[in-house]
Parts: structure tokens; C-alpha cells; sequence
């Protein structure tokens, strides 16, 4: 079965299902889908999402965070995000980071925010999601200042080079590999998905972003992943349902309490 280990499922047009989510969840069933993580970009839509998710509480886990690109809204409170954060349904802290690509001017307030949510992962004992872009050097840096290898993480989207996946992976970051990695020119991309330890990567989709090759430049979605799935396959030469087998593996090793709902999902299925 295929883990969706970072989408946006609030930000979905749902159109194509008669705006009906339930059809959009049959859908991903029918792919072979077993678990979506639903990625928090600001506190404003957490409780919107985490409904979602309770809804699905096998099959939808959710993160908790503020996306460094999100200046507006809602001030970064850790009494919030620890309050979010202990929630049975969130399974990890994030997305968080760093992006110097977007954002202008003076970026401490983006360090800060990247560090008070280190903390709460840390104070939590959760995981952390980590955005990364034009920013390896000071992401790695404080993530290593701020301890934050004590409960480990994902880089999530991948979009650097072997280099940096080798310091990432040696500060107990998994890195995850999007729909960019299906892309033509994505060359040191797919060089790191050859590379990277088997027990150490993620599929994910980024929907409804970045939508993979033969999907490139339309509404992304969570059944999509198998797409990610199949290029890793035929860079790595093995098969698909290795690749499924082994990014389930690392999501669960990675996301304790993802893995504990979907047992329990399991377990209430058997016939006794």
C-alpha cells in the first residue's frame, strides 16, 4: 500500500468529486492509498484540517505548523502550537523551515519560528516537517544548534543535491522525494533517490502542487504519489511495490502514532 507522507487535503479543488470529500477518500482507496499525512501551513486552518482528519482518524494523520512563507494571520503563539500539538490525530510539527527563495529583507523572524518549532517538536517528542529552500546551510545549522536530531524529521521536497541529502541524512533527517523528481531536469534530484539509504526516504505529492510527469502543470493530487512511486522504482531498479513497502516502512518508523491508528484500523477490520 502507497503513503501519501505530505499533502495539503484543505487546499484540494474538490470540484472534480462534486465538491464531496468522501468520494475524493473512495478514490484514494481504490489506488491503493493507505495513509495521507495533511500538512499544516498556518494555525488559522489547523482546526479545519484536524476535523478532516478525525473524520478519517485511520487513515488521516495531520501536522501541526506554520510555513515559513506565511507572514499573515495568526501570530506564532507556542501555547497554540502546543496546544494543536497534543493532539492524539497530529503526528508531527510542521512544515516549518526555512525558504530565503520567497521571502525578502531581514529573515530572523523565519529562524526564530524555525527554532520555536524545533522546541515544541522536542518539548513534544513529535517529529518535525522541514521546508527548505535557498536556506541548506542555515537549515542544517540551526537544526543541529537546536538539538533537534532528538526526535528527527523529514526534508520534505527534495530539491538539492547528494551533498547535502549525505548531512541531512547524518543529523537524523529522511528525505522525501515529490512529484519534481519525475521531472526531465531534475537530474541531482534523481541522483539522491539512487542514493539514498533504503530505510531513509518518503514519497510524497505536495497536493495540489507540483503534480508529477505525465500530470506536470495540473491540480496535483493524492493518488498521484504512485507516480513518484514508479520513478523512483526505475531509478532505483526495483520494483514499485518495493518502493510502496519501503516508504510505508520509513513513514510508520518515522511517525510512531500514524502507525498506531492505521493498527488499530486493522485490528477493528478483523473477524473474530
Amino acid at each position: 500500500m502507497l503513503i501519501d507522507s505530505h499533502c495539503h487535503l484543505d487546499r484540494l479543488d474538490l470540484k472534480p468529486y462534486a465538491r464531496d470529500f468522501t468520494q475524493l477518500m473512495e478514490e484514494v482507496r481504490g489506488c491503493g492509498i493507505s495513509h495521507l499525512l495533511c500538512v499544516g501551513i498556518n494555525l488559522e486552518t489547523f482546526p479545519r484540517m484536524l476535523a478532516l482528519a478525525r473524520a478519517y482518524p485511520a487513515e488521516i494523520s495531520v501536522s501541526v505548523g506554520v510555513h515559513p512563507n506565511e507572514c499573515r494571520g495568526m501570530e506564532i503563539a507556542s501555547e497554540k502550537l502546543l496546544e494543536y500539538g497534543q493532539d492524539p490525530q497530529t503526528v508531527a510539527i510542521g512544515e516549518t523551515g526555512l525558504d530565503y527563495f520567497r521571502s525578502e529583507g531581514d529573515l530572523d523572524w523565519q529562524r526564530a519560528r524555525f527554532r520555536l518549532h524545533i522546541q515544541v517538536a522536542k518539548a513534544l517528542g513529535k517529529p518535525l516537517v522541514v521546508h527548505s529552500r535557498a536556506a541548506k546551510e542555515d537549515t542544517l545549522r540551526i537544526w543541529a544548534e537546536e538539538g533537534a536530531s532528538e526526535v528527527g524529521g523529514v526534508l520534505h521536497c527534495f530539491t538539492e543535491d547528494w551533498d547535502f541529502a549525505k548531512r541531512a541524512l547524518d543529523l537524523n533527517l529522511y528525505i522525501s522525494f515529490s512529484g519534481i523528481v519525475t521531472f526531465p531536469k531534475a537530474e541531482a534530484i534523481q541522483e539522491v533517490a539512487r542514493r539514498v539509504p533504503e530505510d531513509r526516504f518518503l514519497i510524497e505529492t505536495d497536493a495540489p502542487y507540483l503534480a508529477p510527469v505525465p500530470l506536470r502543470g495540473k491540480p496535483n493530487y493524492p493518488q498521484y504519489v504512485r507516480y513518484v512511486a514508479e520513478k523512483l522504482a526505475e531509478l532505483r531498479g526495483v520494483s514499485s511495490a518495493r518502493i510502496a513497502e519501503v516508504s510505508a516502512q520509513n513513514f510508520y518508523t518515522l511517525f510512531p502514532l500514524a502507525a498506531t491508528a492505521s493498527s488499530a484500523r486493522s485490528s477493528s477490520s478483523l473477524v473474530l
